[in-house]
């Protein structure tokens, strides 16, 4: 991420005169500096803006710039907001108005009225953020002194929320299939998603995959044969079983590559002619690499997968789904009939041949392991509700198989919902939260509200705050508002 730029953009006026300025300026590069030195962006110190052509001039820079993923504004001085109208209009990358100083602490024996009209963050921040409200606009306000590692954590996570938001923009998935027949949660508008979200979503027939598996060489599966030597233990001596994923595999990622960049892949076990097995240990090992994947044609999964694995720096994230409870500890077992994503595994995984009673294949090779533990982690799902999509993000805590289970050959996770197992399962109920999700033990919630804010959806937050019945209201005052808003 440190080739994505964030430029800091700093507000003040001529007012002050030509010696104030260029303190204006050296304080500006000086702080736009050292917080680059602490996020996993650069910073750049771009301009101070002291009139509208100024504002425009410097949005137009940022716009242009492939590289640029978002401004960060500070009103140094007091900056007369209405000279910021005309660009922010024009801006289309997100933006962080960072409330903060030069000084952390006022020189209370020496304060004069020349230190007072030099530092006027406080005033400035009041005219500029009144500007943004009246402009209704997205944005990140962060208050605090720039070397605060607080301050600078909260400004390193919203930079990575804005390369995801970036990155989001970039996203292709190739689809094999169309969603199972009769679900309802798994469909939705592609066209709107391309629009709002940056998604496009492709069609191509199994057979366009067939075609690319029978080109495969065995050269390519023995070089991937010894990748998969590396990173997994070999657990079955059905080996043809595995070179037969290898294969798939190898196809996927070519099709991806050759017809355009594709980082997400939707498949479904019910529509895969030519192939004899489903794909499982293949749809692993892409996830390792940082594949999105979206099972019986769940495209927006995929898309948020990958969007989420980017962010997450393909640690700890990936396809999920609410399989079946233990009402007695109040646990939920995730898993999914092969394609669990092996950045959960908590120990080395094993690639084993196992019968799947369903999709009518031959039997596939998977990774089987147990999760990772995670105390705070989050459960995400992007829903269609007709007139916008939904985000709705659910606070989690991955925690440790309670007894084995050497009869369930798949990855797996067990996490406890919050607030509380019944409240926790009946506020995604309520909120319309589909099966699959993406969980990540790496990327939080707060960026996963701050992304939904940028694509501007309606974003849903389930935490450890979530009281029900002031949550069903929630979603009664949100689904007014939005309806008013499309």
């Amino acid at each position: 991420m440190k080739e994505k730029v964030v430029y800091w953009l700093t507000g003040s006026q001529t007012l002050y005169g030509d010696d104030v300025l260029k303190h204006v300026a050296q304080h500006s590069e000086e702080m736009a500096n050292y917080v680059s030195g602490h996020v996993p962006v650069t910073v750049k110190y771009l301009t101070t803006c002291k009139s509208s052509d100024e504002v425009v001039e410097a949005v137009k820079k940022v716009n242009q710039d492939e590289n640029c993923i978002g401004i960060i504004t500070w009103c140094h001085t007091f900056s007369p907001a209405k000279m910021w109208i005309k660009g922010l209009k024009m801006l289309q990358k997100p933006m962080c108005h960072f409330a903060t100083q030069y000084n952390e602490k006022l020189p209370y024996d020496s304060i004069d009225m020349d230190f007072m009209n030099e530092n006027q963050a406080a005033h400035g921040d009041r005219e500029f953020g009144y500007i943004v409200s009246r402009l209704r606009m997205d944005n990140k306000v962060i208050v605090g002194y720039y070397k605060d590692p607080e301050a600078l954590k909260e400004l390193a996570s919203w930079c990575v929320v804005a390369a995801g938001y970036a990155f989001s923009k970039t996203v292709k998935v190739a689809r094999f299939s169309d969603n199972m027949r009769d679900v309802a949660v798994t469909e939705g508008d592609k066209v709107d998603a391309h629009i709002n979200l940056g998604w496009q979503v492709d069609y191509y027939p199994v057979g366009d995959l067939v075609d690319y598996i029978e080109e495969v060489t065995e050269k390519e599966v023995d070089a991937l044969m010894k990748e998969y030597g590396k990173k997994y233990t070999m657990g079955t001596d059905r080996i043809d079983v595995v070179r037969e994923q290898a294969k798939y595999e190898i196809a996927m990622e070519k099709l991806c590559k050759e017809k355009g960049g594709y980082i997400g892949i939707v498949d479904h076990f019910g529509a895969l002619h030519g192939m004899n097995q489903l794909p499982g240990l293949a749809i692993q090992d892409l996830q390792s690499k940082g594949y999105g994947f979206g099972a019986e044609g769940d495209w927006k999964i995929a898309a948020l997968g990958a969007t989420m694995q980017y962010m997450a720096g393909q640690k700890g994230t990936g396809l999920m789904e609410d399989y079946t409870y233990d009402l007695v500890d109040g646990l939920c077992l995730g898993a999914h009939m092969l394609e669990v994503s092996p950045q959960f595994a908590s120990t080395k995984p094993e690639i084993q041949v196992h019968p799947l009673s369903i999709g009518g294949k031959s039997d596939p090779a998977r990774l089987v392991f147990e999760g990772i533990e995670a105390p705070e982690a989050i459960a995400v799902s992007m829903i269609d509700m007709g007139d916008r999509m939904r985000l709705i993000i659910q606070k989690i805590s991955l925690v440790k198989y309670p007894h084995p289970m050497p009869n369930l050959p798949v990855g797996g996770l067990m996490w406890k919902y919050q607030p509380n197992f019944k409240d926790g399962v009946a506020a995604w109920i309520y909120a319309g939260g589909a099966h699959h999700t993406v969980v990540s033990s790496v990327v939080t919630a707060q960026q996963m509200v701050d992304l939904g804010n940028m694509w501007g959806v309606e974003v849903v937050l389930i935490d450890e705050n979530t009281e029900i019945n002031s949550f069903k209201e929630k979603l009664l005052w949100s689904d007014a508002v939005w309806k008013t808003r499309r």
